[in-house]
């Protein structure tokens, strides 16, 4: 019983996957709030042209 569970602990097989598993996944969330936040400035800055573009057009004669 001692010997398998020592030969089981001594495997490493499955570690490189669970390795990249986790770089994968903290890659994702890096992705994630980089495009989060871009989106959130590019939002803003497209509304703050669409205002100026407003203001900046005389009134519609009607």
């Amino acid at each position: 019983m001692k010997t398998t569970i020592q030969q089981f602990l001594k495997q490493e097989d499955g570690v490189a996957a669970i390795e990249y598993g986790l770089l994968a996944g903290l890659l994702a969330c890096a992705i994630i709030t980089a495009v989060g936040l871009v989106g959130t400035d590019l939002a803003a800055m497209f509304n703050a042209v669409a205002g100026r573009l407003v203001s900046a057009t005389p009134a519609a004669a009607a």
